[in-house]
């Protein structure tokens, strides 16, 4: 799985780390502010370290590629994670995002997908990036769509939530031929000074 192992990717405002349990403290201060929300998975203060060892073990399967975000201090901020991984194609989905509620909007996400995107097109060599969120998730889906990615379609009763409610997932993607017209406006977007 050439290319999958554990990095780092840093940007100005953040720096993309290998998940470990150590980031559990900062991690489970940045989570209980956004707790709450019924239609995203972000892993309670109290089930952080359990969390953080399930993404760990299936980085070990080769399943998943797990990050924390850290501010340019070291402090961790929130997750995200290459998943689903099909090097056969090669493909990811970036996804199991959250960030600290008072980092929302800092750019520091935009950054985030930046690295990622970066990585997966330009050294994975990967033929399309996928996101996925809950089709209600409007806020991410904004996000997403601000990203560049297209919107694919809705896979109905995809998948069971924590809370026992059956998720309808939105589908999105951005391909290997649109990733240099996503790379310049997220470089432009990133360049626009934040109010």
């Amino acid at each position: 799985m050439t290319g999958l192992s554990p990095l780092t990717l840093t940007g100005r405002q953040v720096r993309l780390a290998p998940l470990s349990p150590t980031h559990a403290p900062d991690l489970a201060r940045a989570a209980a502010g956004v707790q709450g929300l019924w239609y995203t998975m972000v892993p309670t203060p109290e089930g952080m370290s359990a969390d953080i060892d399930a993404r760990l073990a299936l980085r070990e399967k080769g399943s998943m590629l797990p990050f924390a975000i850290l501010t340019p201090d070291g402090r961790a901020v929130g997750m995200t994670t290459y998943l689903h991984i099909d090097m056969s194609v090669p493909r990811v989905e970036i996804g199991a995002t959250w960030l600290d509620a008072d980092l929302q909007r800092s750019g520091i996400n935009i950054e985030a997908k930046r690295l990622l995107l970066a990585h997966a097109f330009d050294t994975l060599a990967c033929e399309v990036v996928e996101f996925r969120t809950h089709r209600l998730n409007l806020q991410s889906r904004r996000a997403i769509e601000a990203l560049g990615a297209q919107f694919d379609g809705i896979i109905r009763a995809h998948m069971r939530m924590s809370d026992g409610h059956i998720r309808d997932t939105a589908v999105y993607s951005i391909i290997r031929s649109e990733w240099p017209v996503v790379r310049q406006h997220l470089d432009w977007r990133l360049s626009k000074p934040r109010g």
